[in-house]
């Protein structure tokens, strides 16, 4: 198939790209390791010690991320629908988190074990409808936002990828109402054309 105008010019941008380049130095799956790297450079939300769920992980360089920053010490268990490589001191699980017997299987996993940190890449299939992708990743956002609230530790944190559009103020509103301090940011690494929007929920009030 002959390669459309567009197509050059997305391969010609991602060749060039300054974070494509970085993450193959550094030895990351993919350019959105720097997304949370310049998020927890700004929060310091990451923690030797820290037990970490990775939601919408694939193809893995937010866990690879958590990995390096972790270490043996914390536990980190990443889930995504699509397969996985392995990722030193990661647990992976493949599922769809909308399913709630994939949803059992972490909380199986964790067992009683509670959490420092949720953070999720999730996204719905771009379709390329506005509205549509909007309402699909808030969906995933209040699903990723219920499990928090359930396994987060007191003054817990929460970092979640979401779109700006319908319903996302109303999200961002559900999200103060559980943690102390809720930010939202946009990161370096984040190419401008993207209406991508990260927020960031610290010291979680726990029930």
């Amino acid at each position: 198939m002959k390669r459309t105008k567009t197509s050059k010019n997305w391969m010609h941008e991602h060749v060039d790209d300054f974070y494509v380049q970085e993450a193959q130095k550094q030895g990351y799956r993919s350019r959105a390791a720097f997304k949370l790297i310049q998020a927890n450079e700004k929060f310091k939300f990451i923690k030797h010690d820290s037990r970490a769920v990775d939601l919408g992980a694939a193809p893995g360089s937010w866990s690879e991320v958590l990995s390096r920053l972790i270490g043996k010490s914390g536990r980190i268990v990443a889930l995504d629908i699509l397969e996985m490589q392995n990722i030193k001191n990661v647990e992976f699980i493949q599922g769809d988190f909308r399913e709630q017997l994939v949803l059992q299987k972490i909380e199986k996993v964790l067992e009683n074990d509670k959490l420092d940190l949720v953070i999720s890449d999730m996204a719905p299939n771009i379709s390329g409808i506005k509205v549509k992708d909007q309402l699909g990743i808030i969906y995933l956002n209040e699903l990723a936002l219920d499990f928090s609230l359930k396994w987060l530790k007191p003054n817990g944190h929460f970092l979640v990828k979401s779109f700006v559009g319908a319903d996302f103020e109303k999200f961002l509103g559900e999200v103060k109402r559980q943690f102390k301090i809720v930010t939202t940011f946009k990161p370096k690494a984040s190419r401008d054309r993207s209406s991508e929007i990260f927020i960031y929920g610290s010291e979680f009030l726990s029930n």
